[in-house]
């Protein structure tokens, strides 16, 4: 069945629906530019509400398996690829892109010339999208809303044993950051994005990590004094969305990016190691440069491509964030040494960065 992309600059792309599309759903339109993870991407809480276009020519070659999810299910609106591979060629492989789509009512479009559309987002920013069987646009003037209340977990859960232990706050973590703190020996509890400081001082952690989450961090402004008193008194690794955060707290500022960065081949340049390492990246918001003039951090990452900051580090306090992903899901996996890092702080009790 043929439907049609309407994109809010004004122009229309046609393909083929290979699962359903009941009507029409609507989202802000994106593009990842890896060649493999799209299973990670689908299942990230981090695209909410999203349209996902897939850069590359081929996607769902190696199909579905049970092991790579990073949530319990898909949080993209909708799925565009040029082609889709109606056989998944893995062992692991369990369903087709198609199958797992549709399973959870996901339209996916096919045959869609990705690079025209791509070129058209990268041209015109990131803005809002329908899929529709109509060839007639209906786009209003709406606006993507991404809450993080939709994706952050309403109860208090505990994983691993043994120590250090770690207070992982839900603003719609990627399981791979769970899971990286556990090989690496910690107890980690999971706690809802808006948990009372009081309640956090009362689980007694050795450390804080603030996780990714979708959308503009200053939908969370309401949240930051208990950010800023929390890390203030805490170790703590922020990552992506968590990292926008620490900076708001601090009173710096942040801005939407044209077209966002999304993909598992972004550089980034380190400089404490003085090194370029390749990078997991999926966020449209930055930390502003400037706004971090006379704040307490310092700049360690920056993106090679724009310039943009990557992480900073606190001059006296043991807070470190990155606005890459760490876990690598999907890789590279250049930068687990952040992990490494952050928990050489939580033992030591000191703050390692300065």
């Amino acid at each position: 069945m043929k439907a049609y992309l309407h994109v809010a600059s004004g122009k229309t792309f046609s393909g083929e629906l290979a699962a359903p599309l009941e009507e029409k759903v609507s989202g802000e339109i994106v593009f990842f530019t890896g060649m493999t993870g799209y299973q990670e991407v689908l299942t990230d809480p981090s695209y909410k509400n999203q349209i996902i276009v897939f850069t590359y020519p081929l996607i769902g070659n190696y199909g579905i398996n049970e092991d790579d999810f990073e949530s319990k299910r898909p949080h993209v609106e909708a799925v565009v690829v040029y082609e889709a591979s109606g056989t998944g060629f893995h062992y692991g492989a369990k369903y087709s892109l198609a199958e797992y789509l549709q399973h959870w009512n996901i339209p996916l479009l096919t045959h869609v010339d990705t690079r025209a559309l791509v070129k058209e987002i990268r041209t015109a920013g990131t803005m809002m999208a329908e899929l529709s069987l109509s060839p007639i646009s209906a786009i209003g003037g709406e606006e993507a809303v991404f809450p993080v209340r939709a994706v952050s977990t309403k109860t208090i859960e505990t994983y691993g044993e043994g120590g250090p232990h770690l207070v992982l706050i839900d603003f719609g973590y990627k399981k791979s950051i769970l899971q990286s703190l556990l090989a690496r020996g910690c107890r980690v509890t999971v706690v809802p994005h808006d948990t009372a400081p009081e309640a956090i001082d009362a689980l007694k952690p050795d450390g804080l990590v603030l996780s990714n989450g979708p959308g503009d961090p200053k939908q969370l402004r309401h949240q930051l004094p208990a950010i800023r008193q929390l890390i203030d008194r805490y170790p703590t690794l922020a990552i992506c969305l968590g990292h926008q955060l620490v900076a708001l707290a601090y009173g710096a500022d942040t801005e939407k990016l044209r077209f966002g960065h999304r993909g598992a081949n972004q550089p980034v340049w380190d400089a404490v190691k003085q090194n370029v390492m390749m990078t997991s990246q999926n966020h449209s918001y930055v930390v502003k440069e400037g706004s971090l003039v006379g704040k307490p951090f310092d700049i360690r990452f920056i993106n090679v491509n724009d310039g943009s900051v990557e992480g900073i580090v606190h001059r006296h306090k043991p807070i470190l964030s990155v606005q890459y992903h760490p876990e690598a899901h999907p890789g590279p996996h250049d930068t687990g040494y952040i992990f490494d890092e952050f928990l050489q702080t939580v033992f030591k009790g000191e703050n390692v960065y300065a």
